[in-house]
């Protein structure tokens, strides 16, 4: 039997307190949060925000609601002059949650020599706190160190560390490399993850769209399959508020989502997952 944990991203309730978000969570039955931090796709934030007495008003409202956290979003540029201090800052953050992973955009690919320096110094430290890092695929367009799951093994091995692996996401995969079948690259890409984002979107003229699991094109169903058959720790991530251009950049509606178009989609999603990985297979653990 395999156990995992399913958490639900931070990013569908893009605007909304914290507080208000756990207690919707908790109402649903969520046991896991993944909380989300990532500059452009959420609320604005500073350096502050992973400062110890946010992590500790942030560990304080998880007990308060008894909701727990395995996995975190804190998605930057690792290759960026100070990406070392700047994503150990996030990972001392996630830590201090209870965190297990953390997940993070690579650099592109003209940017391949300043990224292995850092990650190399990032996978020490993860080691010290017993972390994973999971590197995320892109979904901008842009070329990337990781554009589709081919690009991984290579790039895990010239990282030789087993604290580094990666957070796939299927729903990146639909607006980045629009010709490629999302779900099948994702199977394609299991043996190398740490954690896995389940997205689903729909397409029109306008671009991509983020829609409840199993209600749009990826195809999620065969992949859910797959993963049943392992331990890969998911999360649902549908950033309602998000979706993609048609040149893939993302653009963030003005207002919030209403919070009860939010629990209809999750509650949906949730059904929806559960019953293809198995309720009894699920466990919820950090």
């Amino acid at each position: 039997m395999k156990h995992r944990t399913l958490s639900v991203s931070a990013a569908l309730y893009d605007g909304y307190p914290l507080e208000r978000m756990l207690e919707s969570l908790a109402r649903l039955g969520v046991t896991h949060v993944e909380p989300t931090y990532v500059a452009g796709y959420t609320e604005r934030f500073d350096e502050h925000a992973f400062d110890e007495d946010k992590a500790a008003e942030y560990e304080a409202a998880l007990h308060r609601h008894g909701i727990r956290c395995h996995a975190m979003s804190a998605h930057m540029d690792l290759s960026r002059p100070d990406a070392v201090e700047a994503f150990k800052r996030r990972m001392d953050f996630a830590h201090h949650l209870g965190a297990r992973v953390i997940n993070t955009f690579t650099a592109k690919r003209r940017r391949a020599k300043q990224f292995y320096a850092n990650v190399e110094q990032l996978a020490h430290h993860a080691e010290a706190l017993g972390m994973w890092i999971g590197l995320e695929n892109a979904g901008d367009g842009a070329d990337d160190l990781l554009n589709v799951a081919a690009d991984a093994p290579q790039m895990l091995s010239r990282i030789g560390s087993t604290r580094v692996g990666l957070n796939y996401d299927v729903g990146n995969t639909v607006s980045h490399r629009p010709e490629i079948d999302a779900a099948q690259d994702a199977l394609q890409a299991l043996p190398c993850c740490v954690h896995m984002h389940l997205k689903d979107v729909r397409g029109s003229a306008d671009g991509w769209f983020f829609t409840s699991l199993g209600q749009g094109e990826v195809g999620l169903g065969a992949l859910l399959r797959a993963v049943a058959g392992t331990d890969i720790p998911v999360s649902i991530d549908i950033p309602m508020r998000l979706h993609r251009r048609p040149d893939a950049k993302p653009g963030r509606a003005r207002y919030r989502v209403p919070l009860a178009d939010i629990e209809t989609t999750l509650q949906a999603s949730l059904r929806y997952v559960r019953q293809r990985l198995g309720a009894s297979r699920t466990a919820h653990t950090a």
